[in-house]
């Protein structure tokens, strides 16, 4: 992972997709910078220090060097992200590089594992949007979702795992007892041992007008990377679980007016209470139950307004600069149908006892034993975090998946059978 810099500076505008995009990566590796409004007399005088009033915007300065126009590809790259796989073959390899994956690599590294992590983005998964975990284990003051992951990342990197970041996995099959994965485009490794991790994907809000303004002042999401744009502005968040509940926190913290909508009768359902306490006792927070978006305006190309529906039907419009969307997610299995890895009804990864039926291994299950606690239909490859069947919905659940997940590979590992003895395929 890229190391913290001590001197970013952007210069771009704020209700540019592109820009968006850079602003959400840099506060999703954690890295600290100092936004400039384009055309202000700041902005232009540091472009001109750098040489670079005549390129395209965004523009990133890091230090003495000027990236532009600074995409979240050309910043990657610049900062050495990106690299492809440094081996052909490892003990174990991770896909997903969320709090599950970023586990199991801390856990199979340090347990002397030769372990590598694959993801086509950042670490941290949906948590790395999160602007403060108050309920994890051991940080009594709460931690940022990107700093815990960043941190993380250091300590699985410290231990010798490696992080493949940015580069996605293109294809794999599961042949003479390997798993074989294809990183990015072209680079093959294999591993006898596979952890899939891959968590979840914002779930859409199907509603006309929606797509054509994201990055125009609709965003899913917390809100992190755009709270400090936000202060004094009127900003509508969409959802009832944490995710949400923080965000309307930080942005109201920001100084933001926030709405809040909640399509049930109660937030009590889905979120934490003591975030529920400080959400009822925040003057720049109003809670609207049983309200939903029925439709967005625009203005020349941005978010204007938001109409809600309540629960009657009736229709209000709402002032809005921006609009967070934090309505849950689905899980990222739509690889899985095509490699022979069960899911249930809902598309998560089915594991060890909710693969038996009327005490019967699934049919294609190759070998004389039950699958392992967090083991797919397909022997030695396991599934930890929210993709999981059953999984709970915490940093700290799926914390606690990924080291299972290392534990239950030692036990397979120790058995492995030789090459040619496990069938199926990944």
């Amino acid at each position: 992972m890229s190391p913290v810099r001590p001197d970013v500076k952007v210069v771009g505008r704020r209700d540019a997709p592109e820009d968006h995009a850079l602003r959400d990566f840099l506060t999703r590796a954690a890295q600290p910078f100092e936004w400039l409004e384009a055309g202000t007399a700041p902005a232009e005088a540091l472009l001109r220090a750098h040489d670079a009033g005549g390129a395209g915007l965004p523009v990133l300065v890091d230090g003495d060097t000027a990236i532009a126009p600074a995409t979240v590809g050309a910043v990657a790259a610049a900062w050495g992200e990106g690299a492809p796989p440094s081996l052909s073959s490892y003990d174990l390899a991770i896909v997903g590089a969320g709090p599950a994956g970023l586990a199991a690599a801390v856990y199979a590294a340090s347990d002397g594992l030769s372990t590598v992590v694959l993801e086509r983005d950042l670490p941290g998964g949906q948590a790395s949007h999160t602007s403060m975990i108050e309920n994890f284990f051991g940080f009594p003051d709460g931690i940022g979702g990107a700093e815990l992951a960043r941190l993380a990342g250091r300590q699985a990197e410290r231990f010798g795992a490696e992080l493949v970041l940015m580069r996605g996995l293109s294809r794999s099959r599961h042949d003479d007892g390997c798993f074989k994965l294809e990183v990015g485009d072209g680079h093959w490794i294999e591993a006898p041992l596979a952890i899939v991790a891959p968590g979840m994907e914002w779930r859409r809000l199907d509603v006309e007008g929606v797509h054509e303004l994201l990055g125009r002042g609709v965003y899913y999401g917390a809100g992190r990377s755009e709270a400090t744009q936000c202060g004094g502005d009127d900003v509508i968040v969409v959802g009832a679980g944490n995710s949400a509940g923080q965000g309307a926190m930080y942005l109201a913290s920001s100084g933001a007016r926030v709405t809040m909508l909640v399509r049930g009768d109660s937030l009590r359902k889905s979120m934490s209470a003591y975030l529920i306490e400080r959400i009822e006792a925040h003057p720049g927070i109003e809670v609207r139950l049983g309200s939903e978006v029925a439709a967005v305006e625009e203005d020349e190309g941005l978010l204007a307004a938001v109409l809600v529906r309540d629960g009657g039907g009736e229709v209000e419009r709402l002032p809005a600069r921006a609009l967070f969307i934090c309505i849950g997610g689905q899980p990222c299995t739509a690889w899985a149908g095509e490699t022979g890895v069960r899911v249930g009804p809902a598309g998560f990864i089915l594991t060890g006892p909710d693969l038996i039926h009327d005490g019967r291994r699934p049919a294609e299950w190759p070998l004389e034993r039950d699958p392992l606690a967090l083991e797919t239909s397909i022997p030695g490859l396991f599934a930890a975090g929210d993709v999981r069947h059953g999984a709970p919905r915490r940093v700290g659940g799926a914390v606690g998946d990924g080291a299972m997940a290392v534990a239950l590979a030692h036990r397979v590992r120790e058995k492995l059978p030789h090459p040619g003895e496990a069938v199926g395929r990944l």
